[in-house]
């Protein structure tokens, strides 16, 4: 399969500006699932910035319907 990078880059909300993994969403994905985390682009804006990408973090988020 043939990576998208530069058409996902057009919707990647990440604010990590040293990732290398921008754009290449398989390799953000499954790097942030080892962690038990999710990628920046499933938050909103302003949790996004916060660095907190936990599933813990993206719950609490839903409780309050934010996501």
């Amino acid at each position: 399969m043939k990576c998208n990078k530069e058409k996902n880059l057009e919707n990647c909300t990440c604010t990590y500006t040293g990732c290398p993994k921008q754009g290449i969403c398989c390799e953000c994905i499954r790097y942030h699932l080892k962690s038990r985390q999710l990628p920046g682009c499933c938050f909103p804006k302003d949790a996004e910035k916060t660095y907190d990408r936990s599933f813990e973090h993206f719950a609490r988020l839903v409780a309050q319907k934010k996501v």
